[in-house]
């Protein structure tokens, strides 16, 4: 912990804090235009099957009569579930009996129709084009949208798992460069993919990007951060997330074409690339894996940008090794560290399997929300924007939050409420949207609190040469969640409740967990070491003995 002395003689709230929190936020309000721009790209625009009659001129001219598209509609397709035109059937040849006004649905059979053989039709007056109309991914064909969702999601668990150990091992700084130029770069070519399964592809190699973007932030921020500012620094952060979903809705109600917005959300991301270079690397890691002279020189860097002038000549390789010589012994004794530690070490294991099931849980249901919009109302563009609006309200409370609930009360209390929420959707019938909209957007603002929450909460329980990694395989179990809550939606034709519920149960179950093994970590130092983890541990089990003392001396 000694780390947070030095950090406060270099300068631990000024100008670099302010200019590192001002870069850091540029990547971050791009990501959720990353996670959530399929709810527009991909959109499902109201369809029919493409039929002669009605789409090729020269048919047209054959009818007898002056018969307008609506009669030509009526003998053309037939009435879907919600007697609108089905989507995904046509009559075999033109039913001209229906025109009569006396004719019902007796006056054809099933065996009169036939699948779209020619393709579909797509109303272009919301998207002008998404990916659902270029590839056709309807009727047959459409649980192929959730699998993409599915895959892309997969590519985001995967780079979470490879960045949390790269990082670890070559640098956060690398990690967030690299990132920035691999999303900007798979992202723009995805708008040349001749067809789905290379598209899918591409957007892979982007997924695996965005992990990075997503972990290698917040860590810089909090491994710059002192104590007392960490959970400002973090809400901030969560709060770049809310904009970013307000951006996206804006962005999609201007740009009706997958591509431009597909291009708009991804070309920034080249100068990111470029400016992230200006960023210091994590003076701690640099010290946990033995190159105190880089890390001098971060931390010089840092001092003379917040203008301690007398800092950068105090602070030497000797003032630095004396400092951290507990740290330097802990990374000379293992300086490579695996996933596996997460749960050889006693004290990190019940923390690594708890959290894996919080992470997963609230992936699975925070994903089963935001990538279902259509299903929430017909104003999509409004309501990703009201969706980003509570999350930026919900996040800008939390450290009001965390001053009487702790960091994990408020976790798993919000946790809690989201999977109500949910749950309560299930009970109010499909004709009262506007209702089903009030406990959409209630549930996704107890998200964003939960969300900020697990952001500051995560890396508090991980000392430095570990909190990589755990963080790589916590947002890895959170990516799963991803991935199996699109998987989930596939079975509402057949299950129709199964997803819901899933989404509302099981965030409840995860918070239970957390509150009773986990520890409360409000206002403790970021640990550097197991050490610290354990003099924490004993700490707490000394002031709990103190309490249990204190209300039996009151009861006896």
């Amino acid at each position: 912990m000694a780390f947070t002395e030095l950090l406060e003689r270099a300068g631990g709230v000024g100008l670099f804090q302010a200019l590192q929190v001002f870069t850091l936020l540029l990547p971050s309000m791009l990501v959720p235009s990353q996670l959530l721009m399929e709810n527009f790209s991909a959109a499902v625009p109201s369809h029919r099957c493409w039929v002669p009659l009605l789409d090729n001129s020269t048919a047209q001219a054959s009818v007898p009569g002056a018969l307008g598209p609506k009669d030509l509609l009526t003998v053309s397709i037939p009435p879907g579930p919600n007697h609108e035109p089905h989507q995904c059937r046509r009559f075999r040849q033109p039913q001209w009996q229906l025109l009569d006004p006396n004719a019902t649905a007796t006056n054809w059979s099933e065996a009169a129709t036939e699948p779209c053989m020619d393709g579909w039709v797509y109303d272009r007056s919301t998207f002008t084009s998404t990916i659902v109309a270029k590839w056709d991914l309807v009727c047959d064909y459409q649980g192929l949208k959730p699998l993409g969702q599915s895959i892309y999601m997969a590519g985001v668990l995967l780079g979470s798992i490879s960045w949390g150990l790269l990082s670890d091992r070559f640098g956060r700084k690398p990690a967030l460069s690299w990132c920035s130029l691999q999303v900007a770069l798979a992202n723009t070519s995805t708008v040349f993919a001749s067809n789905f399964l290379i598209y899918c592809g591409l957007r892979f190699l982007s997924a695996f990007g965005v992990a990075g973007i997503i972990m290698t932030p917040v860590t810089l921020m909090v491994e710059w951060t002192t104590t007392r500012r960490r959970a400002v620094t973090i809400t901030m952060l969560g709060c770049s997330y809310s904009l970013g979903q307000m951006t996206l809705g804006a962005l999609a109600f201007t740009l009706r074409d997958w591509r431009a917005l597909q291009l708009a959300v991804s070309m920034p991301f080249f100068a990111i690339f470029l400016i992230s270079w200006w960023l210091p690397e994590s003076a701690r890691w640099l010290i946990i894996v033995g190159k105190p002279e880089q890390a001098l020189q971060e931390l010089k860097k840092v001092a003379r940008i917040n203008g301690h002038k007398e800092a950068t000549k105090s602070l030497t390789v000797e003032v630095l090794m004396t400092s951290m010589q507990e740290e330097e012994e802990g990374a000379s004794k293992k300086a490579r560290r695996s996933v596996l530690d997460l749960f050889l070490m006693p004290v990190l294991r019940w923390r690594s399997c708890s959290m894996f099931l919080v992470s997963f849980s609230q992936m699975i249901s925070y994903y089963g929300l935001v990538l279902d919009l259509q299903n929430l109302g017909s104003d999509i563009f409004l309501l990703q924007v009201l969706f980003g609006a509570v999350d930026l309200l919900g996040r800008a409370t939390t450290t009001f939050l965390f001053s009487f609930l702790g960091h994990r009360t408020t976790l798993a209390s919000f946790q809690i409420m989201a999977g109500l929420s949910i749950l309560a959707n299930i009970l109010v019938p499909q004709d009262l949207q506007t209702l089903r909209l009030v406990f959409a957007v209630l549930g996704k603002g107890c998200f964003g609190i939960s969300l900020t929450s697990i952001s500051v909460y995560k890396p508090e329980l991980y000392p430095t040469a570990l909190r990589m990694t755990a963080d790589g395989f916590l947002q890895s179990a959170g990516r799963l969640g991803a991935v199996t809550g699109p998987l989930i939606r596939m079975t509402r034709p057949a299950v129709p409740l199964l997803a819901p519920v899933s989404y509302g149960v099981i965030p409840i179950a995860s918070s239970l967990i957390l509150l009773l093994f986990l520890p409360e970590t409000k206002g403790l130092p970021l640990p550097d070491t197991i050490q610290d983890l354990e003099s924490q541990k004993s700490a707490a089990a000394k002031s709990k003995q103190q309490e249990v003392a204190i209300t039996e001396s009151t009861w006896f």
